[in-house]
């Protein structure tokens, strides 16, 4: 068994886990919500040996680079750190029915990478040729991951609240009912901001030490480091009104949302649609 056949089983799986996510929301039934966790992780498992493997294959065709080189890799590493952060968070809250509103990123992350992207392993370009790539890949992901958590926290707070305001009880056998309160939600929001902030910073900073390598220069204003700095300000933003000026509920989940957009564009749009240092990003 290779690296893409396992990579195809893990998008089934995340598929099943979605879909039973699902039924576990509308039906509150406890084997689809084990089934839902389950293929999370037996998920999460079957990527970890692909990635695994994908790295073997690369020294196999002397290649010999970490599996993070392209988009196609990191589209892939991406939806690995959304499952991993989305099951630490299950592992210390246990409010399993946020997989409903995390697993479809992860999901769609994987549909993408499989039908829409080269999966062919390719030489590095002399620029992705450091240790850097390691340091500065793994903390924006996991900090991407986390903030990709938080927004579908925050949707599932938009709901909830609209819910309330209308005045309708979620009661223990409504939908509704499923989803934690409020405040819970509210600050599990929070909660993943602050797990996201410092890796992105982390991020942004081996980012400046792989640039200077790279290129002599720790910024150049290109445009993938405008918008993450961009989106490193939205962030400082949501906690800086959070800290000081008690910023919770809907504008805390408005604004979480727009970060992620902004993450979103700084990751996929940047390298798809301006042209840069960071070009050999894009996804052929």
């Amino acid at each position: 068994m290779n690296s893409s056949m396992l990579f195809n089983i893990t998008t089934f799986t995340y598929l099943v886990s979605m879909l039973a996510f699902f039924a576990f929301l509308a039906s509150r039934s406890k084997i689809s919500g084990t089934v839902a966790i389950s293929c999370a992780y037996g998920g999460l498992l079957a990527q970890t040996v692909a990635i695994g493997l994908r790295w073997k294959e690369s020294y196999d065709m002397g290649v010999g680079h970490a599996p993070l080189s392209n988009l196609y890799e990191s589209v892939v590493f991406f939806s690995w750190t959304i499952v991993l952060i989305y099951l630490l968070l299950d592992i210390k809250y246990t409010y399993r029915v946020i997989g409903a509103f995390v697993m479809p990123f992860a999901l769609l992350g994987m549909a993408w990478a499989q039908i829409g992207l080269n999966t062919g392993i390719e030489p590095l370009v002399p620029a992705l040729q450091s240790n850097w790539l390691l340091y500065h890949v793994i903390t924006c992901f996991l900090g991407y991951a986390a903030f990709a958590v938080a927004c579908g926290i925050s949707i599932m707070y938009l709901i909830r609240a609209n819910h309330d305001e209308n005045g309708q009880e979620a009661g223990d056998g409504s939908m509704m009912g499923m989803f934690p309160p409020i405040k819970v939600l509210d600050d599990l929001n929070y909660r993943s901001i602050m797990i996201g902030f410092p890796l992105l910073t982390l991020g942004i900073i081996t980012g400046a030490a792989w640039a200077n390598y790279a290129w002599g220069t720790y910024w150049s204003w290109d445009p993938k480091e405008t918008w993450s700095l961009i989106v490193w300000f939205v962030y400082a933003a949501f906690l800086h009104a959070r800290i000081t000026k008690g910023w919770v509920g809907r504008r805390a989940a408005w604004l979480s949302i727009i970060g992620f957009a902004a993450t979103i564009f700084c990751y996929l749009g940047v390298n798809l649609f301006l042209s840069g240092l960071h070009s050999y990003g894009g996804g052929k």
